[in-house]
């Protein structure tokens, strides 16, 4: 007979309590699912009390209690109900084996966009970046809301913590996840048991480049591509204009209108002088495009260079090659034929 099934030898003396409230949406669910929990609860010797005036749940040890670190198993029980674990995975929690951690992450970013971006990057997906980490770890995985629930072993939930924490940093979780797989195989192997595996795991690390040496590099990359275009014999890459050189001070101020009057004298001529400048202006202004317009319009009227007409002796002589090259040909032909006819006669007298 176990120790359990014994019992305790005496009652306890104080009774222990814990309570946590759970939010509006859970209540209809924790009324169907309260019978269950009560019968888990009570085959420990635990009772529980569900209050939905006040939307909370309550477990507490009774005199029929003989394991006293059940009652902290409860009170996970509860907690994990009311973060929206259902009760066939939230029973679990009553194993001895088996631990959980609520991991609160919404206080870690600001912006709710960034925030919401980063826990979906948790889930993963189709839910594929959960699924791996739940293997490779074993553990049960929920994220809801602010929170995220974890269910398994004590030292795969720090695993899970490190991975949750450090996404909600900017560190995607796909690096945690393959330094589990690295070690996942390295345990396989009894050999390596007694050494240290840091050898084999990936080093990844954060390394922010200054403006300077951003500016260098690319310097560089721009010098190699210049020398492996030129050894090619190809034109090199069109330089930048050269950079300014940097002055502390502003740039001089830029005149105002009144001032570039003052200078030409504008500003002292009376309004009629100034209408009759500007009348002249906008004539000048009017010639010059009625000149541009007059030349298109005449590039239009201009005849195109034709080539002269052959005389009758250029007509002539282009006859007379054409008829000395036909004469050429044919005599070619003719010339074939009488060989022929001498060989045939050469071979009919032998």
């Amino acid at each position: 007979m176990s120790d359990n099934e014994a019992g305790p030898a005496v009652a306890f003396t104080e009774e222990s309590s814990f309570a946590t409230l759970f939010p509006k949406y859970r209540e209809k669910y924790l009324r169907e699912v309260w019978s269950a929990v009560t019968r888990a609860l009570e085959a420990h010797g635990v009772a529980c009390t569900l209050d939905l005036v006040h939307g909370s749940m309550s477990v507490r040890t009774t005199r029929k209690t003989y394991d006293p670190y059940i009652v902290l198993k409860a009170r996970d029980l509860i907690k994990l109900l009311a973060r929206g674990v259902a009760v066939t995975q939230a029973v679990k929690i009553l194993d001895d084996a088996v631990a959980c951690d609520i991991i609160k992450i919404g206080n870690l970013v600001r912006n709710k966009e960034r925030f919401v971006k980063r826990r979906q990057r948790i889930i993963g997906p189709d839910g594929s970046t959960l699924k791996a980490i739940e293997l490779l770890t074993q553990c049960y995985i929920l994220v809801q809301g602010s929170t995220v629930s974890v269910m398994g072993p004590h030292k795969s939930m720090k695993e899970v913590r490190r991975i949750v924490l450090d996404c909600m940093k900017n560190i995607h979780p796909i690096y945690r996840i393959k330094e589990l797989m690295i070690r996942r195989e390295l345990a396989k192997d009894p050999k390596l048991a007694t050494e240290s595996w840091d050898r084999f795991l990936p080093q990844f690390r954060k390394h922010h480049l200054k403006t300077s040496e951003k500016t260098a590099r690319k310097n560089e990359a721009i010098e190699k591509k210049s020398e492996a275009r030129k050894a090619a014999g190809l034109e090199a890459l069109p330089s930048k204009p050269a950079k300014k050189v940097y002055t502390p001070f502003p740039p001089a101020q830029l005149p105002r209108k009144v001032d570039l009057q003052l200078e030409s004298g504008e500003y002292f001529l009376k309004a009629d002088e100034k209408q009759a400048r500007e009348s002249e202006k906008k004539k000048q202004k009017q010639a010059e495009a009625t000149a541009k317009r007059q030349e298109q319009r005449a590039e239009a009227f201009i005849a195109p260079v034709e080539s002269a007409a052959p005389t009758v002796e250029e007509k002539q002589r282009k006859k007379r090659k054409a008829t000395d090259h036909e004469d050429v040909d044919s005599e070619q032909p003719k010339k074939s034929k009488k060989k022929k006819k001498k060989e045939a006669v050469a071979n009919e007298e032998e």
